[in-house]
């Protein structure tokens, strides 16, 4: 690709399909088979959909909406509306139909796009409504049917519409938060706010057309669209859609990925599962693996001196073989780079990660920043951090949020090009986000190191005090707590009371196999209250936490049995706890562990 600034998503869109014409860009599974749909067919199908949504009348300024997880349609659909001068707004199958309604009413959406014969059921009539949506189509439903999305796509190949003229500064898209608290809000992003992200890292990672990606993190999220499909629509890379998280292993040994999109929840499955295997294998495998990984620490430490040596050298190639390789056929065998995003990645995980011959960049931002504000990169990386700005990007902290100004933590303030243009139709919210010169504030906690690279430490709104005036941050706690093989997730609450409890989700499997070990034939359900197992987590919560600050350690905890998930409304689509929810639904258990 040429060194060339992109000036918007249609200018990515034209030189990509021109320059990479005859590359993979999008596979999908289909009959057990792996179908690829070229750069140059995409182009043709971008062209004709956009002329299918000019005969519909959209244009400048309009919005076209759709639900809908990752697929080709899906890709066509943004950069045909991206074409006229549209703004594309996404929404998460696993939304409520409330939450569907909310959004499309909110955005004005006048085309509303569906991916399942079932949401397509339950959208259809809402034309019918007072409100601006005109026209619901659906990718399930054949060619000949007036509202299938095949059949459109079919108009615009007779009725072919030219991109239409806008500047950078025209909106590109809406993507709503999740809404962790309330409803969501509609982050309003430019063309410029898109394009300045992938401008800045172009040439801070070796992608390329001889790369390819198994895509699972979702489109309709600011990470995966911009970091995935934007960028690498832009690099001339692949990206394989995954069938789903269940298949991901599988799919990874189909396609092969050198490159992988994910956030720290599916690297601590990863780091989760072989502490596992290694535990239950114990023997020959777990003195392998422990040396190969305490000589790959020795490798990076003389390699981080300059220095090197033979005889490290020799047992690294050999150790790697017999133990790394193994691990990383996993995912397919070809993996180069891991970029992980949403959340900080735990220092262990990363670590653990890297050491095994994959590199790990993370990075940080927020839906209000496009996503990218900083990452690792080649020759500019730290463990542990979440990397410097990317270029045309500015980083501040402010400490007056704090107690303990000589902590260096404060709060993150982001300014540059990437930074939306404000929340839809809530301008009290954007004002209470801006800094009078346009920087953002994130409501993250952070600090900058000596060299400029950030580390992030929690979130403003769901830091709290004890009583004894201390400040906790939970969301940190939690993820250590959870890298326990027998913690599947865990919810830490303390505020304005004396000291920290927990709510802890067990590994099931995990518990259930140690409770057929012990010889106890009690049900899951009469497990979590058996006397033996509280002992159990009570000795392995002390463990994992043993770095904590005396008064960040939960000194009470309970076990509960149904997991926090976007279903009984506690995760986000995203998979962010809404900490209000599971304090709400557990108020009973939590003020329990407070009796005396």
């Amino acid at each position: 690709m040429t060194e060339k600034p992109f000036r918007d998503l249609v200018d990515i869109f034209e030189r990509s399909v021109a320059e990479f014409r005859d590359g993979n860009f999008l596979g999908t599974k289909t009959d057990g088979q792996w179908q690829w749909t070229t750069y140059g067919e995409f182009g043709a199908r971008v062209d004709n959909f956009r002329g299918g949504l000019a005969s519909l009348g959209i244009g400048l300024g309009d919005t076209v909406a759709i639900i809908s997880a990752n697929r080709t349609e899906w890709a066509i659909a943004a950069y045909a509306a991206y074409g006229l001068g549209a703004r594309f707004c996404p929404m998460y199958e696993s939304q409520l139909a409330k939450d569907w309604r909310y959004i499309v009413e909110d955005s004005g959406a006048k085309v509303l796009l569906t991916s399942t014969y079932p949401i397509y059921e339950q959208v259809k009539d809402w034309p019918a409504e007072k409100g601006t949506l005109e026209k619901v189509f659906c990718m399930a439903l054949p060619a000949e049917d007036e509202a299938s999305f095949a059949g459109l796509e079919k108009i615009g190949e007779q009725q072919p519409a030219p991109v239409a003229t806008f500047d950078g500064e025209t909106i590109c898209g809406f993507i709503y938060t999740s809404g962790t608290t309330g409803k969501p809000k509609g982050v309003l992003l430019s063309h410029n706010n898109i394009v300045s992200n992938i401008n800045g890292v172009m040439n801070s990672f070796p992608i390329d057309t001889g790369d390819v990606s198994v895509s699972f993190l979702p489109w309709a999220h600011s990470f995966g669209q911009t970091c995935e499909l934007h960028f690498l629509f832009a690099s001339g890379s692949a990206i394989a859609v995954a069938e789903s998280v269940e298949k991901l292993v599988d799919n990874f040994g189909e396609v092969r990925p050198t490159i992988l999109c994910s956030v720290p929840r599916i690297f601590n499955r990863i780091y989760d599962g072989l502490q596992k295997k290694l535990a239950e294998e114990g023997g020959l495998a777990k003195v392998l693996f422990d040396a190969a990984f305490a000589n790959a620490e020795k490798k990076k430490a003389l390699a981080a001196q300059g220095k090197s040596s033979a005889w490290v050298d020799m047992k690294h190639n050999i150790l790697d073989r017999l133990v790394f390789s193994k691990v990383r056929a996993r995912f397919g065998g070809r993996l180069r780079y891991a970029f992980s995003g949403g959340a900080a990645l735990s220092p262990e995980v990363g670590e653990f990660i890297d050491t095994l011959g994959i590199m790990v960049y993370e990075g940080y931002g927020l839906t209000e920043t496009s996503p990218i504000a900083t990452a690792n990169y080649q020759g500019a990386r730290k463990m542990g951090s979440v990397g410097r700005p990317i270029k045309g990007v500015e980083v501040f902290i402010d400490t007056s949020v704090v107690d303990d100004k000589e902590s260096g933590d404060g709060e993150i303030i982001i300014k540059g090009p990437n930074v939306m243009k404000g929340y839809h139709n809530l301008p009290e919210e954007t004002a209470a986000v801006m800094t009078p010169d346009g920087a953002f504030r994130t409501g993250d906690l952070g600090r900058l190191d000596a060299d400029g690279f950030l580390y992030i430490t929690g979130r403003i709104k769901e830091q709290y005090k004890l009583e004894n005036g201390k400040y906790v941050v939970p969301a940190p706690l939690e993820e250590i707590l959870q890298l326990s093989p027998l913690v599947n997730q865990a919810f830490v609450h303390g505020a304005n009371k004396p000291y920290n409890v927990a709510l802890i989700v067990p590994d099931r499997v995990a518990l259930e196999k140690w409770a057929k070990q012990q010889g106890l034939t009690a049900s899951y359900e009469e497990l979590l209250l058996l006397p033996q197992v509280k002992t159990l987590f009570e000795a392995e919560l002390a463990r994992q936490g043993e770095d904590f600050k005396s008064y960040e350690r939960p000194k009470k905890f309970q076990l509960i049995g149904e997991e926090f998930s976007v279903d009984n409304g506690m995760l986000t689509p995203k998979m962010s706890l809404k900490r209000n929810v599971v304090t709400d639904v557990y108020a009973a258990a939590i003020e329990s562990l407070y009796a005396v």
